[in-house]
């Protein structure tokens, strides 16, 4: 059990640099943005064939990031120029991505088990210093010795990465550059009058969010061993869901505030649909089935509870005016009569 939290936690706080980038579209600049599904794959493949052909993984990984930037701009350059639709044009580079991947990879699945990858560094630094032999022996002797995992290192590595990250979209978002991308988001007409280029302000946009998920996506590939040309179906439903359920727990007063939460969000899915899969009749091919009922839940969930307050609310305003005492009206004419003698 310890051995499976463990890995969904891992596997969380990766998806979490996916989960940042879908909240930049989203929530940012308001724009459902679908090319998710292919720049998530593009990012695994570009990563998985440099490093199959001998290329460093880290330098492989930073190439995906680019390939996903170019690929976030195009979307919005379809959009913007092109004058389309923003879901239609997501879609129409989601299936352009489709092919490019193939082109890329050309095959539809990229081994990677026996390959160096940024993982694999990782670990054996961390072998090599002692860090997870030290770890294990604490745990051990506080009596949770029990399915300790092989390495640390991946963890606290990407843990490191992925606030690294955190850190860069807080910022961003709180330059000159990155409050215009928020108020393009939230009144395009308005930030157009104080002649800003919006149609520039939501390629940027769009270009960084994809790099974020293209750049999980190489990672993902690395973690799981292998690049494969449909492992991004579903990855927006995804993204969603970790944006969705850390915004209804953890709260969106500050922007830190709810990329943490997006963060928090992203573990908590994969912890959750973790322990649905060891429900006996799941297994592994009811994975998005359990994706849409986690989005669902999190979706209805918090507008189920308010409608339970504003109830009550209603309730305790009733009963307070029915606890009002009328005056009588024999009372009434006494009261008057007085209010004009003491005037």
């Amino acid at each position: 059990m310890f051995t499976a939290m463990f890995g969904s936690f891992e596997s969380g706080i990766i998806f979490a640099i996916m989960a940042l980038g879908v909240y930049l579209s989203f929530r940012i600049l308001d724009f459902p943005d679908l090319t998710v599904d292919g720049s998530f794959v593009t990012g695994a493949a570009i990563s998985s064939i440099m490093i199959v052909n001998g290329t460093n993984p880290f330098t492989a990984t930073i190439f995906a990031l680019i390939a996903g930037f170019v690929a976030g701009c195009l979307t919005g350059i379809i959009h913007t120029i092109g004058k389309i639709n923003a879901l239609l044009s997501g879609i129409l580079m989601m299936i352009a991505l489709y092919s490019v991947n193939l082109r890329i990879m050309g095959r539809s699945n990229i081994p990677l088990l026996n390959t160096d990858t940024a993982f694999t560094s990782v670990s054996g630094f961390f072998q090599k210093t002692g860090i997870d032999s030290f770890l294990n022996k604490l745990l051990t002797s506080i009596g949770l010795g029990d399915s300790l995992p092989e390495t640390w290192g991946i963890l606290i590595f990407m843990v490191v990465v992925t606030f690294l990250i955190k850190w860069f979209t807080d910022w961003f978002l709180n330059t000159e550059i990155g409050l215009a991308v928020r108020a393009t988001g939230d009144n395009k007409r308005m930030i157009r009058s104080l002649s800003a280029n919006t149609n520039l302000l939501i390629i940027l946009g769009l270009g960084i969010s994809n790099a974020l998920v293209a750049f999980s996506g190489a990672l993902i590939a690395q973690q799981g061993g292998f690049a494969d040309v449909g492992m991004g179906i579903g990855m927006i439903i995804i993204g969603l869901a970790s944006v969705i359920i850390g915004e209804a727990l953890f709260g969106t007063k500050t922007i830190a505030r709810t990329t943490l939460a997006v963060i928090g969000g992203s573990i908590i899915y994969r912890i959750v649909v973790t322990l649905a899969l060891r429900i006996e009749f799941l297994n592994p091919g009811d994975m998005k089935m359990i994706t849409a009922a986690i989005v669902i839940i999190a979706l209805t969930a918090p507008k189920i509870v308010e409608g339970s307050k504003e109830r009550k609310r209603k309730s305790r305003r009733k009963t307070e005016r029915m606890n009002v005492v009328p005056i009588p009206a024999d009372r009434k004419g006494d009261n008057h009569a007085a209010l004009k003698s003491n005037s």
